[in-house]
């Protein structure tokens, strides 16, 4: 080997990537080797002490965050490490930390992706695309709000995974009339992590936008014997929701202004190609009565009683199914999944009921919300949103829901707290995870794109989150009290 060769060698070395690489491996097993940590205590008295196995969870979860938001190996592998680590070190058996690689929220993710190659192949997705853009205008602010407006709407009457999946190809096709190559640009970053954070939002307006609302109504009504209505839930949330929809918009033409303010002649590029796709085609006929009797079938389960007993994953994958058996989709289609965005998944799924199984979920959520039960109530509602917003970017919102919840319902009586505030400021926080990809399928879906990494897509989440606490703040101590919600308990 030359001098010049060896010195081309050293210089391809990313010390960055294998410093982060190193960073996660040290505080992994600084934290599984560590003595025994102090056992977490509830308000009423009961111990809850960290097993050798919940530590080992917790070593997981830190190595998992590092590895995925500095990215030092694909997101997909990080996710294996994290199933092979549980099972190496005997934190969880192979048969459970493998398994959830699998679950049905997992296969929901993938009939999703499937659905957004559909749109993309048939042509549906152009079709819309064109038809937006012609209502829009050529102002790439107005485009920005557009897709915003049409992502969070849809998540008012469908889950907020399917409507990334349906948003997503139309946004690549917008995009595409922007810029003339992949290159990443502030327009596609904003535009992707825009929809993520959008489709988020949206999403907490109704029980139809994630499962996260009806399972924390459960835990409610079992604790507090009190029921909160469809109608109630929106009517609190629907502000709040809309707030962060249109603060979102300002925030990304704040942070990721495009690097034009219109693109001459695209309403009427976007009306010549429209006419030049000519009438609807059978396949689009076909594709799109699929995927609106899934999406109307999974809206009407909370309505109708003989629909609720089936899983919407079920429901979803007929739509799969039938594609195939319609040669709508092919095997190259298959072979096209991204299924580094299923593992990823898979991995949250994976470490999420790990941390949940061993105790270690709980154990974090006692030791955090005591530190508040001598506290002055308004510190101890954004205590628990807090908490909820930093778990819910690591593991399933509703897991972060049922750990946190309950304890909560009982340490707020005693701070005078009514436990309607607990509960919506829970529910706002644990339906915008905006730091980590793992958060929501939304953000994973945005990824896609290949228009920003996973330390972008966590440098803007900061600020993003700090605005949503601050958002939660006035909806506390202004908006939701103005609009007749208890806050304290008289």
């Amino acid at each position: 080997m030359t001098i010049q060769t060896m010195a081309i060698s050293k210089s391809n070395i990313d010390w960055k990537r294998i410093f982060f690489l190193l960073i996660g491996l040290i505080i992994f097993f600084v934290v599984y080797f560590s003595p025994q940590w102090p056992d977490a205590i509830d308000p009423m008295g009961k111990q809850f002490p960290l097993s050798k196995e919940a530590k080992g969870a917790l070593a997981v979860f830190l190595l998992g965050g590092i590895w995925w938001v500095f990215e030092v190996v694909p997101i997909g592998v990080t996710s294996l490490t994290i199933g092979v680590l549980q099972v190496l070190f005997l934190i969880r058996p192979a048969n459970s930390a493998f398994k959830d690689f699998m679950t049905p929220s997992v296969l929901f993710i993938f009939a999703s992706l499937v659905i957004g190659m559909v749109f993309t192949k048939t042509g549906l997705t152009r079709r819309l695309a064109y038809k937006m853009l012609m209502i829009v205008g050529e102002k790439t602010s107005m485009i920005y709000l557009g897709c915003f407006l049409v992502t969070a709407a849809l998540t008012h009457i469908m889950a907020h995974t399917a409507v990334a999946a349906t948003m997503y190809p139309l946004l690549i096709t917008i995009y595409e009339m922007y810029a003339d190559d992949e290159k990443p640009t502030n327009f596609g970053k904003g535009l992707f992590i825009g929809m993520a954070f959008v489709a988020g939002a949206g999403s907490i307006v109704t029980l139809l936008g994630a499962a996260r609302g009806a399972v924390a109504i459960g835990f409610y009504k079992d604790i507090i014997g009190k029921e909160i209505s469809f109608f109630e839930l929106s009517y609190y949330m629907f502000p709040i929701g809309w707030i962060m929809v249109f603060i979102l918009w300002g925030f990304f033409m704040i942070f990721l202004k495009p690097e034009k303010k219109n693109i001459p002649g695209l309403r009427k590029k976007a009306k010549v190609l429209s006419k030049a796709m000519g009438k609807i085609t059978f396949n689009e006929i076909i594709a799109g009565l699929i995927i609106f009797t899934c999406i109307l079938i999974m809206s009407l389960r909370s309505f109708v009683p003989f629909l609720q007993p089936i899983d919407k994953t079920a429901i979803i994958l007929v739509s799969t199914i039938l594609f195939f058996i319609l040669r709508i989709l092919d095997l190259k289609d298959l072979e096209t999944v991204p299924w580094n965005i299923i593992l990823l998944f898979g991995g949250a799924m994976s470490i999420g009921f790990c941390l949940w199984e061993t105790g270690a979920a709980e154990w974090l959520a006692i030791n955090w919300l005591t530190l508040f039960e001598k506290s002055h109530w308004f510190v101890f509602v954004m205590g628990i949103a807090f908490f909820v917003m930093m778990m819910t970017n690591f593991i399933m919102n509703v897991a972060a829901i049922a750990i946190s919840l309950p304890v909560a319902l009982v340490i707020a009586p005693y701070l005078g707290v009514a436990p309607e505030v607990i509960l919506f400021s829970a529910l706002v926080t644990a339906g915008m995870p905006f730091l980590l990809l793992v958060g929501a399928a939304p953000n994973a879906i945005a990824y896609d794109s290949k228009q920003f990494t996973t330390g972008e897509f966590f440098k803007y989440g900061i600020p993003a989150s700090i605005i949503l606490m601050v958002i939660i703040a006035i909806a506390v101590l202004v908006i939701w009290p103005i609009m007749g919600m208890p806050i304290l308990i008289q």
